[in-house]
């Protein structure tokens, strides 16, 4: 009687496990073509920084608060950017006011003043011809020396080189500045304006703010540190997208299409996720530690990610996820 029981409850032991194993087997293969794999949530992480130096003047969020894009997380004291920003424009005045000179040549004051230089020279000039004639008749006449004579005659010559200067000078008056001078200038106004802009540039930098909607996860900075460029201040959670980080053996590789979709679920909740199959590794790899066991982490798979439509603060880093891949999407 013994035998018999002890007979039947090795029967039913063996009976129960060959159920349980063809339950998970069942389970975990796949029904009507639908594909179950397994996976991770791999929320991205960024760590803000500003570009240039300065002293942290303001911390307007803290650790857990959500961010929206472009919202200001921190300032920095924009006293010194905001002088160089005014003595940039300052600059690109000077170099405006250069180049509309170069431009415009010399002003009609100029040119009548010019003028009446050589007028002026001109009228030297013939009183001096005038009185070397009268010398050298005197002279041929025996009633001057030739000593009296050579220095009106300088005087002339003199005068001679008087006229031409001026006569040059109203030339370069009329003309203006030369292309080259011009040319010179309009560079000058160019480095200028972008002086200005690099000045602007960096004057906007002493804002950080938010490259995506997120959540703070470490504020590392208090007000008053002096930061240079690159020095982290916040770590942030980006939440848009979303992805799930799984992975897929070479025998269903081909079942997985890029862009196909995907259902989601978790061991925390009931809700189910949608998502979309948004890259496929090129190579192969050995499965991770963290997804399965010590005996199939040996095996070679290939990295999935699964960009998900409709996640919520209920999915957070690392969590596991199902991702079920239905027979449509799971087909070629």
């Amino acid at each position: 009687m013994k035998i018999r029981k002890r007979l039947v409850f090795a029967i039913a032991l063996l009976l129960v496990a060959a159920l349980a194993v063809a339950w998970f087997t069942f389970r975990d293969s796949p029904r009507n073509g639908q594909l179950t794999l397994y996976g991770n949530v791999d929320i991205r992480e960024v760590e803000l920084a500003f570009r240039v130096p300065g002293r942290l003047a303001e911390t307007a969020v803290d650790e857990g608060d959500r961010v929206s894009a472009g919202q200001r997380l921190a300032r920095l004291d924009d006293e010194p950017y905001r002088e160089s920003l005014a003595a940039a424009a300052a600059r690109v005045r000077q170099a405006e006011a250069q180049l509309a000179k170069f431009e415009a040549g010399a002003r009609p004051q100029e040119i009548r003043g010019a003028r009446a230089e050589l007028r002026a020279a001109q009228a030297a000039f013939d009183d001096a011809e005038r009185d070397l004639a009268r010398q050298s008749k005197l002279h041929e006449a025996g009633a001057s020396s030739e000593k009296h004579r050579d220095a009106v005659r300088a005087r002339r010559d003199a005068a001679a080189a008087q006229v031409d200067a001026a006569r040059q000078r109203l030339a370069l008056a009329e003309a203006g500045f030369r292309d080259e001078d011009i040319e010179a200038a309009r560079a000058e106004l160019a480095a200028a304006r972008a002086q200005h802009e690099q000045a602007a540039t960096a004057l906007a930098d002493t804002e950080l703010r938010a490259p995506s909607d997120g959540v703070v996860l470490t504020r590392l900075r208090e007000a008053g540190t002096i930061l240079g460029p690159g020095t982290p201040v916040y770590s942030v959670s980006l939440r848009d997208p979303l992805y799930v980080r799984a992975y897929v053996d070479e025998a269903q590789l081909g079942r997985i299409v890029p862009g196909g979709a995907v259902t989601l679920t978790t061991d925390s909740s009931a809700v189910t996720y949608h998502g979309q199959v948004g890259f496929v590794s090129p190579r192969a790899e050995f499965t991770p530690r963290t997804v399965e066991t010590t005996a199939l982490r040996t095996d070679l798979v290939y990295r999935l990610r699964i960009v998900v439509s409709d996640a919520d603060d209920s999915l957070r880093q690392g969590m596991p996820v199902t991702v079920h891949v239905p027979a449509a999407t799971a087909s070629r």
